[in-house]
């Protein structure tokens, strides 16, 4: 099973990329992380119609980074919020299915509409704003702890 994660920003902080290097090397081979910066749109002009075209644009980025058949999760401060057990239930339906999962972190101004509708999950790590490189790093470790968690790994202690 593949988990991409596909993030609007690019040039993080060595710590962001540290730390989401170090959960992607701790998955086991059949459950991968893999990640996918996308280069933020040209922030010129200013209102409403400007950001709308700057996360159309984004966007298009993002979709085309996707896996042509994968199980889109896109997150979102108002997404639906889980505990880690429920995000493991949630990978070991997706692993019976035979799905692949991408998750989507937006830019700065988040995400496009289009794109939240066209998910199959909105989720929420935090109802927090949190950073973007943050929750590269949150997401990553999360998964890990979910995969860990299904595999009677004593990493996870409730």
């Amino acid at each position: 099973m593949l988990f991409r994660i596909v993030a609007v920003g690019h040039k993080m902080p060595a710590w962001i990329n540290a730390g989401c290097n170090e959960y992607a090397q701790r998955m086991p081979r059949e459950s991968r992380i893999e990640f996918h910066e996308i280069k933020p749109a040209v922030r010129s002009g200013a209102g409403e119609k400007s950001v709308r075209r700057w996360l159309t644009a984004e966007a298009g980025r993002i979709r085309a980074a996707l896996p042509g058949r994968c199980y889109k999760v896109v997150l979102d401060e108002r997404g639906k919020s889980c505990t880690t057990t429920d995000l493991a239930r949630r990978i070991e339906r997706w692993k019976q299915d035979g799905q692949d999962v991408a998750f989507v972190i937006g830019g700065a101004d988040g995400t496009a509409h289009e794109l939240r509708q066209e998910a199959d999950l909105l989720l929420s790590l935090s109802p927090l704003t949190l950073p973007h490189g943050l929750c590269r790093v949150l997401l990553a470790e999360q998964l890990y702890r979910a995969v860990s968690l299904l595999a009677g790994h004593p990493y996870h202690r409730e």
